[in-house]
């Protein structure tokens, strides 16, 4: 699957549409750049297996160059647009890309990581141009538009978010297939799941660079629908952008849920949002509050579905399903899911349904590797089964062998020997009308080991005298006395990625800081 068989049945049908300039790329527009962008890489020594990096912001020109590699057989990684140069370069030596493509806006951070990029033999710029950068656009014009007689099928080779550590490259192997062979990669089994096809219209609020936004926004384009590619989320904005395009798929994560909320009634009340079928989310956990009321507002078409970078397993739950069951990720095993999902303890033993353990998912015809770090990888793997696995991710199944997720194993507060999820508290604290953002952290404590603390953004308005006060009171009229902070602490802002998850990594100051002297942190 891939789009050129839509550009020779309709040229002019939209690919994408590109919302801050109003830009639209028709399929036809869409497979000629690709073309000329896959014979650019063959003539500068890229082919199956080697590597392109990206930096790019939410620019449509990305999908010329993702569809580009992918017909010759290479990998591309989408680097976070968001990090340092450090960072940033980190990442595009890492992977190895020997061809850079960076996004105008981003200009100074491409030079400032020239130096640090010493394998990245040829640099591109697009839409505009970049000191010591060729100029995307006329290095492709006038190659020819025929596709190459081989187009091997290449891949997306993605960082994980770092949240916890230095950002590590998912390469899954490369599997020999065509760019048109039937029926695609695995992740096409799920999307037309969603009801995806040839009449989609999907909008991505999200960077490009992260996983969902980029391989949903693909695979639109693979069954022939059209993106609609939001340079930024802006919840108004994204109410027009339904209405105006009639949109009939979204994907959001949480946070977007929370701000969409807390728009006025009547600006809720002026957008026609009856196009969307589909309202889809991941990334994080959703306060079931907060899925309740989205669910009241827009109706039964909240789809939930559970997977990750690493495409190790995914659950899916309908809206219907998640009403029957508030909190769940999909039964295993379920309609457009991959792999099963199996509960087990530290020794790798099999759990009972309702226990508590690590999140794996069986996959007989799937493997992956973190690039460059087998030990990563090894850690990765079930201890002796060897087509299952994880990501560290906690949960269990219930007798319905539906799947609950509890947190992640190195968030894991354990105090006083008992194991506290700070996603369970996290989900609570969100709901507080104070609350703009909270994290929820194990601090070291002389007696207890660790003491649950929660640090909380607060909201622009805020009509209290004692906000600390307050949020303690709320937490313990709906939590186990044991699960609620100790202390509310409040901050300035707390570091999250831009879709949305916790950088719990760069909490370490703060925790350390409060931290009982003498324990370590």
């Amino acid at each position: 699957m891939y789009p050129g068989r839509y550009a020779a049945a309709e040229p002019d049908r939209p690919a994408v549409h590109e919302v801050a300039t109003g830009r639209t790329i028709t399929y036809r527009q869409l497979e000629d750049s690709s073309v000329r962008f896959a014979h650019w890489l063959r003539a500068h020594g890229v082919g199956a297996g080697d590597h392109i990096a990206v930096l790019s912001v939410n620019d449509a020109s990305v999908f010329e160059l993702y569809w580009g590699a992918l017909r010759s057989g290479a990998y591309i990684t989408f680097v976070n647009s968001h990090l340092s140069a450090a960072e940033a370069g980190y990442i595009v030596d890492d992977c190895d890309a020997t061809v850079l493509a960076v996004s105008a806006p981003l200009a100074p951070l491409a030079e400032e990581i020239v130096a640090l990029t010493p394998k990245v033999a040829h640099r591109l710029a697009f839409s505009g141009p970049i000191t010591g950068h060729l100029v995307y656009e006329d290095e492709i014009a006038g190659l020819p538009t025929e596709p190459p007689a081989d187009q091997p099928r290449g891949s997306d080779m993605l960082y994980s978010s770092g949240t916890t550590g230095r950002p590590k490259g998912i390469k899954p192997p490369l599997t020999g297939a065509r760019i048109e062979d039937e029926p695609g990669p695995p992740l096409l089994k799920t999307v037309r799941g969603f009801g995806f096809g040839e009449d989609s219209v999907y909008l991505s609020p999200a960077p490009i660079y992260h996983s969902a936004p980029l391989r949903y926004s693909v695979s639109t384009q693979a069954l022939g629908g059209t993106v609609v590619l939001m340079e930024r989320f802006e919840p108004e904005l994204a109410l027009d952008c339904i209405e105006r395009y009639r949109v009939t798929h979204s994907q959001w994560v949480p946070t977007h849920f929370v701000r969409l909320l807390k728009l006025p009634r009547e600006v809720r009340d002026r957008y026609d949002l009856s196009s969307m079928r589909y309202a889809l989310h991941s990334a994080a956990p959703c306060p079931v509050e907060v899925k309740q009321e989205l669910m009241r507002w827009w109706g039964e078409i909240v789809y939930e579905y559970y997977s990750a970078t690493e495409a190790i397993g995914s659950t899916v739950v309908t809206p219907q399903e998640w009403l029957r069951k508030p909190g769940c990720v999909g039964r295993t095993g379920g309609p457009g899911t991959l792999g099963l999902a199996r509960i087990c303890d530290e020794a790798g033993r099999v759990l009972p349904a309702g226990e508590i353990g690590t999140v794996y998912f069986e996959r007989r015809d799937f493997s992956f590797e973190y690039h460059k770090d087998p030990v990563k990888t090894a850690s990765a793997r079930h201890p002796f089964r060897e087509s299952w696995f994880t990501t560290g991710d906690l949960g269990y199944l219930d007798d319905d062998d539906v799947l609950f997720l509890t947190g992640r194993e190195n968030f894991t507060i354990i105090s006083g020997g008992v194991n506290i999820y700070p996603q369970e508290v996290e989900s609570v604290l969100a709901l507080h009308p104070l609350v703009h953002d909270v994290a929820v952290v194990g601090v070291p404590d002389a007696d207890l080991g660790e003491r649950v603390e929660a640090f909380v953004q607060l909201s622009d308005v805020v009509d209290s005298d004692d906000p600390e006060r307050e949020i303690l009171e709320f937490c313990r009229e709906r939590l186990s006395r044991f699960k609620c902070p100790r202390q509310v602490r409040v901050v300035g802002g707390l570091p999250r990625t831009p879709t949305g998850k916790m950088v719990k990594g760069e909490l370490r100051d703060l925790i350390a800081r409060y931290g009982d002297s003498g324990v370590p942190s």
